[in-house]
């Protein structure tokens, strides 16, 4: 018997060259003290989530990000569809306007996080991230 010819369905040469799901310069926080040192730093609230963000202040050029959905939220299928669409928004808007060395945790919002409509979701955490960079007097 003969293998089956290759079709065009499937992964090509192309697919492969796509970003991946996590940009490579971000970096997911497990940790719970790095939670708590970014909610230390500058936040921003929008109508969609609380972003919270801080220099680290070593050399590393690496952005760290956390996302955080508590039991406000709802049950765990509302949580983690919070997450979901919290890490999108990362993947699309932090490699642009990130700064290296800070880290950023995205608070989800009861109701706001999972019916919002995803590109106001997309300029909220824009106006976020120039807002917690600004220089604060």
């Amino acid at each position: 018997m003969t293998p089956p010819k290759v079709s065009d369905i499937g992964p090509t040469a192309e697919a492969s060259e796509a970003p991946p799901a996590v940009s490579v310069c971000l970096e997911v926080m497990k940790n719970r003290p790095d939670y708590l040192r970014t909610a230390q730093g500058r936040r921003q609230g929008t109508g969609s989530f609380l972003l919270q963000g801080r220099a680290r202040g070593d050399d590393l050029a690496l952005v760290r990000i956390g996302f955080t959905a508590s039991k406000k939220i709802g049950n765990a299928v509302a949580r983690n569809r919070a997450k979901r669409r919290m890490r999108a928004l990362a993947r699309e808007v932090l490699p642009k306007l990130a700064r290296p060395g800070w880290d950023y945790v995205l608070v989800a919002k009861p109701e706001a996080t999972i019916s919002r409509d995803y590109k106001d979701m997309l300029a909220d955490l824009a106006l976020a991230l120039t807002s917690v960079h600004k220089a604060r007097p």
